[in-house]
């Protein structure tokens, strides 16, 4: 079956459950899914029964769709995402993305935890620009014509106006939010001090293996994009060890400001 015929048939499948078409999209990141949760007149889905699905296996990932009303928009939440590290093919990683699409939706606002290079953990980061060191390119292939054109432009990959919409919104709220240059990287190790090192001279302020991959095919398909990183750790050389629990327990100590942002953001975007 081509991509664009699997697009399709879970398209017509999450219609047939009620979902129709959202304003935005949004994928929630490493203990962040919660956000889902205060969705309201919600339909959940399990990403099991969704045909042409992919799974999450990451602890912190629900594994759950989410579509209805939050801050008065209409949004299709991803509670857990999908990463090129636990083996899935590039093509699965942007699924989703393709889908939302697909039904209607015009932005995206994607959510990640982050190692800082630039910044210390507790940061929340507006992502300006990204660095794609993941080795792989979700539009390698035949291109879909009917999403957007065979060389994207990247210039504002992420749209200056839904940052500044952010940055706005933060300021009300009191909340610090800062912005820099996302470095993706494809994982599961974390990254060598020599590694970080190379990378701050590429100038970038935080890494992850996340995220790049859905930006690169929301763009294409003429998405809107808004993206923001929870620094949850300093990146390697800056700490002693880096463990995925902290990771946990650093989002579940600013996830309530991170929360509170995003659900300001919606109501103003």
């Amino acid at each position: 079956m081509s991509l664009l015929s699997k697009i399709n048939e879970t398209k017509a499948y999450l219609q047939s459950k009620g979902i129709e078409k959202p304003d935005f999209g949004l994928i929630l990141g490493s203990g962040l899914g919660e956000l889902a949760e205060e969705v309201e007149n919600s339909i959940v889905i399990d990403y099991a029964d969704i045909p042409n699905w992919g799974q999450s296996t990451v602890v912190g990932h629900a594994g759950k769709l989410v579509y209805g009303e939050l801050s008065g928009r209409k949004v299709l939440a991803l509670q857990g995402r999908f990463h090129y590290y636990e083996g899935n093919p590039i093509e699965t990683v942007t699924f989703p993305v393709r889908v939302m699409k697909a039904l209607g939706a015009t932005g995206l606002i994607v959510t990640n935890a982050a190692g800082g290079i630039g910044y210390g953990p507790g940061t929340l980061m507006a992502i300006t620009d990204h660095i794609n060191l993941t080795g792989n390119n979700p539009l390698i292939g035949e291109n879909l014509e009917e999403f957007g054109p065979r060389f994207p432009d990247m210039s504002d990959a992420y749209t200056t106006s839904y940052r500044q919409v952010a940055n706005k919104v933060a300021d009300q709220l009191g909340i610090k939010l800062e912005g820099g240059v996302y470095l993706g990287v494809s994982g599961p190790t974390y990254e060598t001090p020599a590694e970080i090192r190379a990378f701050k001279t590429m100038g970038a302020d935080a890494v992850g293996m996340s995220t790049v991959p859905e930006v690169i095919v929301a763009v294409h398909s003429g998405m809107k994009v808004l993206g923001i990183s929870a620094i949850t750790n300093f990146a390697a050389g800056f700490q002693s060890e880096l463990n995925h629990a902290e990771v946990v327990e650093v989002t579940e100590k600013i996830k309530e400001n991170f929360k509170g942002l995003i659900k300001a953001i919606l109501k103003e975007l």
